[in-house]
């Protein structure tokens, strides 16, 4: 099991999305990498871990992605999704300010010079 710190954790799909959201971040936010899938057994023990923790849902626009959060619509009900623009269609290559808008519109706060 993991420890998480922060009230804040971001699920998303591989550790370059990893890298790009760690960069234009400005608070502490646990990220989880679910290398492109997750078994049912890995889902269950998140959702026990993480029933206390705002839950936030970055995934690609792509099928693998859209596959991704379709389960964890059903397992996760409560998290919050947060939607990469289809026109960039992976976190991991979408342009900084894009990522930093995303994140600041569900109120985690973002590095300002990502922002311009």
């Amino acid at each position: 099991m993991e420890i998480f710190d922060g009230e804040k954790v971001i699920i998303v799909e591989g550790k370059t999305d990893k890298k790009r959201v760690e960069q234009v971040l400005k608070e502490r936010v646990n990220i989880i990498c679910t290398n492109g899938t997750i078994s049912l057994a890995k889902l269950d023990d998140l959702v026990e871990e993480l029933f206390d923790k705002e839950v936030y849902i970055l995934v690609d626009s792509d099928l693998a992605g859209e596959k991704l959060r379709k389960l964890f619509k059903k397992e996760f009900p409560e998290a919050e999704h947060l939607y990469i623009d289809r026109a960039y269609r992976e976190v991991a290559t979408a342009p900084y300010h894009h990522v930093a808008s995303v994140l600041l519109s569900a109120n985690i706060d973002v590095n300002t010079q990502y922002l311009q």
